[in-house]
């Protein structure tokens, strides 16, 4: 593997490689953030349901089992 690429591939430096992830991890951090954010208003308007740890975070008073004891 020399630095000549071979016909109808792209050489790439590590540095655009590094450019490139950068980019990539930027978009998909974005990109979870606001799949977060919309997730948090559907919960706060009702329109989903919450899963255990979603529940256990606005409800704690939920899993209380003090008074069984």
């Amino acid at each position: 593997m020399g630095a000549m690429a071979e016909e109808g591939k792209t050489v790439l430096t590590p540095s655009q490689f590094n450019l490139w992830k950068q980019r990539k991890d930027a978009e998909a951090a974005a990109k979870a953030a606001e799949a977060a954010r919309k997730r948090e208003e559907d919960i706060a308007a009702g329109r989903v349901r919450m899963n255990g740890r979603e529940l256990y975070k606005h409800e704690p008073w939920v899993f209380d089992d003090y008074q069984y004891s």
